[in-house]
């Protein structure tokens, strides 16, 4: 993996001067947040204007859901190759080098990569603090997203939702330019080149988009088993695997630092963290339909109403932010976090169309709390478990398996949303006959349900076969974070207390060659 260096471990404790944030710092961190903004609103937006865009564009419940997982798939399988190259040639050469797929073919680069950077610029007893910074404009974006997709759906065309970020891209772009001032990697750019591990992004991009096409559309576009899903599954382990052997042998800068593994507390941290997305992108695009299709509401309430949802996990964004830095979360913290969700998502089961408003509100509180403190907990475990020198790694390869787990979330709760559904409208003598069929179409069929009248039979089984197939959604979800609370048990209290290690940290004075600076 390249030639071994002295480094500040995870487990020692290093004193050195206290972290002071100038007003340099703010305005490079500034620049930082406005991207992140940016991310989320592009990740987030699309989910309450489905049901429209599938009724327009003729699409089938598949493709409406293949809408958020390609999105997510794209963003995911190149985050750690962003993350590597960012050490080779600086971080704010490859942003404004590539503003383009970073901010608005994906947003995976560019969260990444913001994580990344806040290991250049903050030591890590107070990284937890800016983490939650970030944590809490992510948090927000989140939140605003759905309402402004559902507006520009229900109001104007959804058209508009792949536009409408371009000028917050545009501010963050000249805020970096001018103010994200990191020391520059030296070297000349054909030595750089010679340092990329080519051979590692093809297999790492090849393996992880072939087991998440395999992950994503098994039993949902393929059966399990159909060779189209068994041959990308197998192709996809196996790419892995000659993955994790090449790059303990060959490359001297590696796409995967394997060196992030070795504590116990990282592993179970990143399977922690997918699960993590697993849920929350779950609940971000099919609660939703469940206002949309169930309570009948638009598009642009809709919005609001998973606002709610989202608006409890902005404070312990903040508030976790300040807690971590005195050492707390690795003996307990974070088994509070999966209770909170676990206990929120079985909350969720009692979701149906007589669900009054205020039951709802109170309903949407516990998992929003739960997902909120798991965003800084888990990120924040994963830096302490890493070396210093691999501090920007473990950033990397925590939002990858955040990505990840938001991939295949979206897929999971898709197949079994679309399986379930049919399954109900059987139920049904006068729906049986086209239960295959209205299945295909559950997206699309929001808008349908909505033009029948209120009173009227087939509305009302439809809409119960609808909440019924989402409760087992919300139960699969429930199970999937009571693993993510088992991981808990596994992690341990690490020492916090270590110097700053990154060698592109933030310039105080400025440099002649701002622009060609990392």
């Amino acid at each position: 993996m390249g030639a071994s260096e002295p480094s500040v471990t995870a487990t020692e404790a290093i004193e050195g001067p206290e972290f002071n944030a100038s007003r340099r710092f703010w305005a490079a961190f500034g620049s930082l947040l406005v991207v992140i903004l940016a991310s989320a609103l592009d990740a987030t937006s699309l989910s309450t204007a489905l049901p429209i865009i599938s009724r327009e564009l003729g699409g089938t419940a598949i493709q409406a859901f293949w809408a958020g997982t390609s999105f997510l798939l794209t963003s995911t399988v190149f985050q750690l190759t962003f993350g590597s190259l960012s050490q080779i040639f600086g971080r704010k050469s490859l942003i404004i080098s590539f503003p383009d797929p970073i901010y608005c073919a994906g947003g995976g680069g560019i969260l990444s990569l913001t994580e990344v950077v806040i290991t250049d610029l903050v030591p890590l007893r107070q990284r937890g603090t800016y983490f939650g910074y970030g944590g809490a404009v992510w948090a927000l974006g989140s939140v605003t997203g759905p309402i402004m997709g559902g507006g520009l759906a229900q109001a104007a065309s959804w058209r508009w939702i792949f536009w409408i970020n371009l000028p917050i891209c545009g501010i963050g772009f000249v805020m970096i330019v001018a103010f994200l001032n990191l020391k520059p990697v030296p070297g000349s750019l054909f030595a750089k080149i010679a340092k990329v591990d080519w051979v590692g992004a093809l297999l790492l991009t090849a393996s992880s988009t072939s087991l998440l096409l395999a992950l994503s559309w098994g039993n949902v576009m393929y059966p399990w088993s159909s060779w189209r899903t068994i041959v990308p599954l197998i192709l996809g382990v196996v790419g892995i695997f000659i993955l994790v052997f090449y790059e303990a042998k060959v490359p001297h800068e590696p796409i995967v630092r394997l060196s992030i593994f070795k504590e116990k507390t990282a592993l179970v941290t990143y399977l922690g963290t997918c699960i993590h997305g697993v849920v929350l992108w779950c609940l971000l695009y099919y609660l939703p339909l469940y206002y949309e299709c169930v309570k009948g509401y638009s598009p642009i309430i809709a919005g609001v109403s998973v606002f709610l949802r989202h608006l409890p996990s902005l404070q312990p964004q903040l508030w976790l932010g300040f807690w971590y830095p005195n050492g707390a979360g690795f003996d307990g913290q974070s088994g509070l976090d999966g209770l909170c969700l676990t206990l929120g998502m079985g909350l969720m089961y009692l979701l149906g169309p007589d669900t009054s408003i205020p039951e709802w509100v109170f309903l949407n509180l516990i998992p929003g709390l739960g997902l909120g403190m798991l965003y800084n907990s888990q990120g924040y475990a994963s830096q302490a478990a890493a070396d210093e020198k691999d501090s920007a790694h473990a950033a990397t390869m925590y939002t990858f398996s955040r990505s990840f787990g938001q991939s295949i979330g979206v897929a999971i709760g898709g197949a079994i949303f679309q399986s379930q559904f049919e399954v109900n409208l059987r139920s049904y003598p006068q729906l049986a006959a086209e239960a295959t069929k209205l299945s295909q179409e559950a997206s699309s069929l929001v808008e349908i349900v909505k033009s029948m009248q209120p009173s009227s039979p087939r509305r009302i089984m439809i809409v119960a076969a609808y909440a019924d197939s989402l409760k087992v959604v919300w139960a699969t979800m429930t199970g999937l974070a009571f693993l993510a609370l088992l991981t808990s048990f596994f992690t341990r209290r690490l020492n916090v207390n270590r110097l700053l290690g990154s060698e592109q940290q933030l310039q105080e004075k400025k440099e002649d060659d701002d622009l060609g600076s990392a």
